[in-house]
């Protein structure tokens, strides 16, 4: 699939490793959906398959160096690519809340041992945003003190949340929302059955993040869209399409129905907002700042996908007209 997104920051990185002056820490930083991820992965297999830099030239991060190590990476057994993220729950199919102190303490032994392979060994950690506070502390002490021939990738869909000496630590690349008209043909191109008219709502829904962009298009946003229209008009008595949305978001298996409704819920109600006089507009922002303080409180909890659909589902239900029941 083609990237969108990463020109600046590949530049950047290749430009300092060109030069021979790579950092030893580089901190990601944007959108959750902007493919950050995708970058770490591509620039760890660039230096992994590459030398230390510093006598030639790139085009890309996807150049082709060593052969014999691109097979590593491909196959995911390169020795000197290490990953940190959430590992699953024992016995559950469900991420666990935090990167913990145990896999950062594990991830600093290997740094003990010498390079097996190449020049260079990579640690992603995806995203940097999920380590508890021990883990954080630990990595930082080890980005004060960093190996030689180590290179750290730190994806962060927060920055600003991070500890101020770890980003200290780090050179900073952003990924930026892509401009609109750049999304859409982007869309378009990797859509192309998709009317123009639909990529360009779903553009101007995805706020300019390509990974929110597909999601939306390749769901059915238009049937999601009328349930979630029902609630609003009705008030769902009794509860029962609020407690179908539960269903239909809750769990690992449909976060991505979840994702879909957080994108869509502000257009749905900037949408209500619009259609009604401006001395009822009041109860519908109201609204809206609830849904807002309805996913801060959920990334601080465990996410629980079902207990987030139902309360949008009541936020929605509250904008009914006077006199339908809610109840």
């Amino acid at each position: 699939m083609a990237l969108i997104g990463h020109q600046s920051p590949e530049e950047a990185f290749l430009e300092a490793w060109a030069a021979g002056r790579l950092h030893h820490a580089w901190l990601l930083a944007g959108p959750q959906g902007m493919g950050k991820a995708a970058f770490a992965a591509r620039a760890a297999r660039f230096l992994v398959t590459h030398g230390q830099g510093g006598e030639a030239s790139a085009p890309s991060l996807d150049d082709v160096g060593d052969s014999a190590a691109d097979r590593l990476v491909a196959a995911g057994n390169h020795p000197e690519i290490l990953h940190l993220t959430r590992q699953l729950k024992d016995k559950s199919k469900d991420l666990a809340r935090n990167i913990t102190i145990d896999q950062v303490r594990g991830m600093i032994r290997r740094l003990h041992f010498s390079l097996s392979l190449g020049d260079w060994r990579v640690i992603i950690v995806d995203a940097i945003d999920d380590l508890e506070t021990d883990a954080a502390n630990a990595l930082l002490k080890t980005l004060e003190e960093p190996p030689a021939k180590t290179v750290f990738i730190l994806v962060s869909h927060s920055p600003g949340r991070l500890l101020p000496t770890i980003r200290s630590r780090c050179r900073t690349l952003r990924f930026q929302p892509v401009e609109h008209d750049v999304m859409a043909a982007w869309l378009h191109e990797l859509r192309p059955m998709t009317e123009m008219a639909e990529v360009r709502a779903t553009v101007a829904a995805s706020g300019g993040v390509p990974g929110k962009a597909l999601a939306l298009i390749d769901s059915d946003v238009a049937a999601m869209e009328k349930k979630l229209l029902a609630i609003a008009a009705t008030g769902d008595p009794g509860n029962r399409l609020r407690e179908a949305l539960a269903r239909e978001v809750g769990g690992t298996a449909n976060r991505a129905r979840l994702e879909l409704v957080i994108d869509i819920v502000p257009g749905l109600l900037a949408r209500i907002a619009r259609d009604r006089p401006v001395a009822d507009i009041a109860p519908v922002l109201a609204q809206w700042d609830r849904v807002q303080r309805t996913m801060r409180d959920a990334i601080r909890g465990s996410y629980d996908g079902a207990m987030v659909g139902f309360e949008i589902g009541n936020c929605l239900a509250e904008l009914a007209p006077r006199g339908v029941s809610t109840r």
